[in-house]
């Protein structure tokens, strides 16, 4: 595997990074996951903005241009040999003296590495479970600290369960590391943006492709009520792209199988990415 640290590309075995850097002492970064397919990045103009705002919101000047990471990235896929790959990209404010106020002088740390990815086939549904989110206040911020995530998500992993769907004063947020929709009589319904849940990519791409379709949606407050009653629930990422939960609390949702709802929008979402193989805009 060739990756990218601080201007270099360099096998993994060879790439290090100081001891004092704030991403290892404080969790004083952001990052991204951008999907490959056929060797075209996925919405990357979405997922270089996305980048450029958490970046902001944690003041953190963007170590580079939009073209420079745009070469950077296209080269990372190349060394890579192509095909599907999944990308990992993290900027930290970098190493310091540690100290809990921003250093005044100091070059922040860039990494990105890439690792094969497999053609996922359509899901037969997994089991979620839900959790109050003890997450902080700024979710929408993508950021590197992550541990409330992974212990929420290591709740679901102890039962048996694929994601954590987060509750949060009785309304539905997200997954641990996921979007949510839910659908009721025949209508598609995501939480809308907020400072409590991470402005997804994919999710956005569900959103503007049923839209396209014509099918019907809404961006709304989902009610804890409303989750657990609800006809059909997706989880949605870049990596695990929609995914239908048939379990919820150990409770049948819906049928118990993947809905038809579902099936359309997967459907749609399995052609974007044909279109994006076959480079058609």
């Amino acid at each position: 595997m060739i990756v990218y640290l601080n201007g270099e590309f360099l096998p993994l075995s060879e790439a290090r990074v100081p001891v004092l850097d704030r991403g290892f002492i404080f969790g004083d970064g952001v990052y991204e996951v951008i999907p490959v397919y056929a060797g075209r990045l996925f919405r990357l103009e979405e997922h270089l903005q996305r980048l450029e705002n958490s970046l902001k919101c944690i003041k953190l000047d963007n170590p580079l241009t939009r073209q420079q990471w745009i070469e950077r990235l296209e080269t990372l896929v190349v060394r890579n040999k192509g095909g599907d790959q999944s990308i990992y990209l993290q900027v930290t404010r970098g190493p310091a003296k540690r100290n809990h106020n921003f250093p005044e002088r100091v070059v922040p740390t860039v990494f990105m590495m890439s690792e094969p990815a497999s053609t996922l086939p359509p899901s037969n549904g997994v089991k979620a479970i839900t959790r109050i989110d003890t997450r902080w206040q700024r979710c929408d911020i993508k950021s590197i600290a992550l541990l409330a995530n992974v212990l929420l998500r290591q709740e679901a992993v102890e039962v048996g369960a694929a994601e954590a769907i987060l509750i949060r004063e009785g309304y539905a947020m997200e997954g641990a590391a996921s979007n949510v929709f839910i659908v009721a009589d025949g209508v598609a319904i995501t939480p809308p943006k907020s400072q409590f849940i991470l402005p997804g990519i994919t999710r956005d791409l569900i959103v503007e492709a049923m839209q396209a379709a014509q099918l019907p949606y809404r961006e709304a407050d989902i009610s804890e009520t409303q989750l657990r009653s609800a006809d059909e629930i997706w989880i949605t990422s870049s990596i695990r792209e929609i995914v239908p939960v048939i379990t919820l609390d150990d409770k049948r949702v819906g049928t118990g199988q993947p809905g038809a709802v579902w099936s359309q929008v997967w459907q749609i979402y399995q052609d974007y990415k044909q279109k994006l193989r076959s480079n058609v805009s």
